[in-house]
């Protein structure tokens, strides 16, 4: 259900409490006697594995340590977490890239400050027993995907890059919210999907192991999930954004070394909240997907120009991007975080 997040195109805006925090004031008091900044931050979809660092760095206080006190908000996909900050009805967003990419392509007045997760989750899932081994085999299956969205834009390049016609495969449209069900009920032998959130509560429904062609093995990868702010925050506050850059940054590496403690933090998140294996799975996956080879061994949330550049130049392929920026109008390089 969570690749709803993925869906493109112009929705209605998420209705969110007003960045200055419900009770009309922008400051607090830490226990210390810190001023300290409220901000929001609108996740991508209802919490999941990947969201760990968020809420362990609220529990370690690395937040506060930045002046910042962070109520952080469900979302209701990666395209509305767009708008929503670009209208400044959230302080900062952690959306989808291609979401952004299309976000800015239609107007909305958002950049990026980094993206954390730069290699791509999306992937071909299927139980252990297809027999799957190589994209090879993925011929004369039937697939779920989601008309229009990223994935289902971006899985014909990645046959492409295999040698596969689009004519090889088979893909059975489907909502969303219905993928896990058309694989579990043999419906389809596969779904389009992220390895890090469809996948482990696959497994965890069906009670049987799920295996993944990653996109990202396989010749094709570009960035995914990051954190965005409007231009209002930009323009007349990047002071405050800079140091969100960092305390996000932070949040992620302290959760890095201590997965378990990250996972657990999570508790009472959301009433959706998937069960704590199903969270730890996700998270250990998405642990995976923190660098490419031009930033490994560099802080969680630093990027590249050629690396945005190279994500670019996937989604104008996939008719995602209609009119192709610089890497500058997608990208706040002097505020993010440097390599």
């Amino acid at each position: 259900m969570h690749a709803r997040r993925l869906l493109i195109g112009l929705v209605p805006l998420l209705l969110v409490a007003t960045a200055c925090g419900e009770d009309g004031s922008d400051t607090s008091t830490s226990e210390s006697g810190k001023k300290l900044d409220k901000v929001t931050l609108t996740l991508n979809w209802y919490p999941y594995g990947e969201h760990a660092p968020f809420y362990y760095g609220q529990q370690r206080k690395i937040f506060e340590k930045h002046g910042i006190d962070l109520t952080i908000r469900a979302g209701q996909g990666s395209q509305k977490t767009v708008q929503a900050t670009g209208a400044g009805q959230t302080d900062f967003g952690w959306a989808d890239t291609p979401a952004v990419l299309s976000g800015v392509d239609q107007g909305i007045a958002v950049k990026s400050l980094g993206v954390f997760l730069q290699t791509t989750p999306s992937s071909v899932q299927f139980f252990e027993s297809q027999n799957v081994r190589t994209p090879a085999d993925l011929k004369g299956k039937t697939v779920a995907g989601t008309a229009g969205d990223a994935l289902s834009k971006t899985f014909p390049i990645f046959l492409e890059k295999n040698d596969l016609k689009e004519s090889d495969v088979k893909i059975q449209n489907t909502d969303p919210a219905g993928k896990i069900a058309a694989v579990i009920s043999g419906k389809t032998d596969a779904l389009l999907g992220y390895a890090s959130d469809q996948g482990p509560t696959m497994q965890d429904k069906a009670k049987k192991q799920v295996s993944y062609l990653r996109f990202s093995e396989h010749g094709l990868n570009f960035y995914s999930n990051g954190l965005i702010a409007g231009r209002e925050i930009l323009s007349g506050r990047s002071e405050l954004a800079g140091r969100m850059v960092r305390a996000v940054s932070e949040s992620w590496a302290a959760a890095e070394k201590a997965p378990g403690p990250a996972v657990a933090a999570m508790e009472g998140a959301s009433e959706q909240l998937p069960p704590e294996s199903v969270l730890s799975e996700q998270f250990r996956t998405t642990l995976t997907l923190l660098h490419t080879d031009a930033t490994r061994g560099k802080a969680p949330g630093v990027n590249t120009e050629s690396d945005w550049q190279q994500t670019i130049d996937v989604f104008t392929e996939a008719d995602l991007v209609k009119s192709p920026k610089p890497v500058a109008e997608y990208w706040d390089s002097g505020t993010a975080l440097k390599g």
